[in-house]
């Protein structure tokens, strides 16, 4: 057998492990992930404003490496996704601490010790590129020095993490005086601190025992199930069969705002919010690794009225591959055979998420009946919800008398359609995972008379601001709903 060496060009690998995705907070718990998997009790994040020097550590009390040990965690993927690990180890692909750096920082220094001496390495992005070659420096510049000599945990075992050359901050432009640059790296902190709260609730709460703090702040675990909060409907556990393993599922259905002070209604809409935090959390080894996704089943959507389900998936670890988990340990994809169960699953726990709502929107509902009350008004004449602005308000006539509306009524009458969007009913007279959504024009492919006259005073005010005629019908084909009707504006 003859064959040739084709080893990849290091330049071209950085550029590739730098491109994976990685966000700053994705790219920390990546690292945290590492001390857990070193048994750490005390994990410090710290970020440090420094101008264009400025740094972020992550350090751990863990049990530290020896120098060979420290030098295979330092190597692109020393560790393949089938190499056996312990059964706390959080790894899969053997890249994380490599790519999730190079993603953020263009120097990378580990120290590490289990209770003797410490042992120091270091990637200088610049040098491989420069080089040519995966050239792991010994030890640090006197700078890196200096950080080391600050975090370094006590007790004379453990590992720090330090990034520097952080990537958009190590720019000439950017200085110590910089207080509007200094105000994004600590806004990332906050949002880091959101994300590790999500992420590694399991671990900061029960007999895990993980101390995690960022800047010195306590990182305050986050439940997206609120499972201590007496009025959360819980569903029954199922135990789903993958292979030769199972999948733990459980869904909950949170209470509506009613049930909840201010300060916890506010809490359980988690980092990204009420409608980005509905759906599925998925996890591995108790580590979070998609939070808030319907995971592509079919006809679900993130809706209002769906808020308040979430549900636990538990998959183990030895299943990563079935289920598509990615470097980044933050997208899943559902085996084949478990879609239809996780799919029921879904659709009970939204069934009740809308039931709840349903209740608390019933009197909102029927409040809608006075015609000279409501500018809106929203009914399902044909099986499809039709949302129409009342024209018998005093202030819809009032714009629509001839003789041409007042400017004053104008800005009232779009200030009170603003404010007075009609969701709670909505909610109501939606029927659950149903396709009555209320469509433009009645959803035909072909404009209406209706279509084209508003599409006519659209276009008129295009042209009469300036656009030529073909410029403001490429504007109308690339505006909603225009652009899924035909009409002039196609010609």
């Amino acid at each position: 057998m003859t064959y040739d060496i084709a080893a990849p060009d290091p330049a071209g690998m950085v550029a590739s492990l730098s491109s994976l995705g990685y966000s700053l907070p994705s790219a920390i718990a990546d690292l945290v992930d590492n001390s857990i998997s070193a048994e750490a009790q005390n994990i410090d994040v710290d970020f440090a404003w420094h101008g264009r020097d400025s740094w972020v550590a992550v350090v751990d009390d863990g049990r530290g490496m020896n120098e060979a040990e420290l030098v295979t965690a330092m190597t692109v993927a020393a560790k393949g996704p089938a190499t056996p690990r312990a059964a706390n180890d959080l790894g899969r692909f053997g890249v994380g601490l490599k790519s999730a750096s190079f993603s953020q920082a263009r120097q990378l220094t580990v120290a590490t010790s289990t209770g003797g001496d410490w042992h120091v390495r270091t990637w200088d992005l610049d040098l491989v590129e420069q080089h040519g070659q995966w050239r792991l420096l010994h030890g640090g510049d006197e700078d890196t020095l200096d950080v080391l000599d600050k975090v370094r945990p006590e007790g004379g075992h453990g590992t720090a993490v330090v990034w520097r050359r952080l990537n958009g901050y190590h720019v000439p432009d950017v200085t110590v005086d910089d207080e509007r640059t200094q105000q994004q790296f600590y806004a990332e902190g906050s949002r880091a601190e959101a994300h590790l709260a999500m992420v590694f609730a399991r671990f900061l709460t029960g007999s895990a025992g993980v101390r995690l703090r960022l800047s010195g702040r306590p990182v305050v675990p986050w439940d997206p199930f609120m499972s201590s909060h007496l009025s959360v409907l819980r569903l029954p556990v199922e135990e789903l069969v993958l292979g030769q393993s199972s999948v733990r599922v459980e869904a909950f259905v949170l209470p509506s705002a009613q049930r909840l002070t201010t300060e916890e209604y506010d809490r359980a809409a988690g980092p990204n919010g009420w409608l980005d935090q509905q759906g599925f959390y998925v996890y591995r080894r108790n580590r979070l690794i998609l939070a808030g996704d319907w995971l592509g089943q079919r006809g679900m959507r993130r809706e209002e009225k769906y808020n308040l389900a979430r549900i636990s998936v538990d998959i183990p670890a030895e299943s990563d591959a079935e289920w598509g988990v990615d470097v980044r340990k933050s997208t899943v994809v559902p085996p084949v055979s478990l879609r239809a169960p996780l799919y029921r699953v879904a659709r009970q726990a939204r069934t009740k998420a809308a039931d709840v709502l349903h209740h608390r929107g019933q009197v909102a509902a029927r409040t809608h009946g006075d015609p000279l009350v409501h500018v809106w008004q929203v009914r399902r004449p044909d099986g499809r919800l039709v949302c129409r602005i009342n024209r018998s308000h005093p202030l819809v006539q009032a714009v629509l008398r001839k003789g041409g509306a007042r400017t004053e009524d104008v800005r009232a009458l779009v200030r009170l359609l603003e404010e007075t969007v009609p969701v709670a009913t909505l909610r109501v007279m939606h029927e659950t995972d149903s396709a009555d959504d209320p469509e433009p024009f009645g959803g035909a492919e072909v404009a209406d008379g209706t279509a084209v006259e508003v599409a006519e005073r659209i276009y008129e005010s295009l042209v009469s601001g300036g656009r030529s005629p073909s410029a403001a019908r490429e504007r109308l084909r690339t505006m909603s709903p225009f652009d899924h009707l035909q009409g002039f504006w196609n010609d």
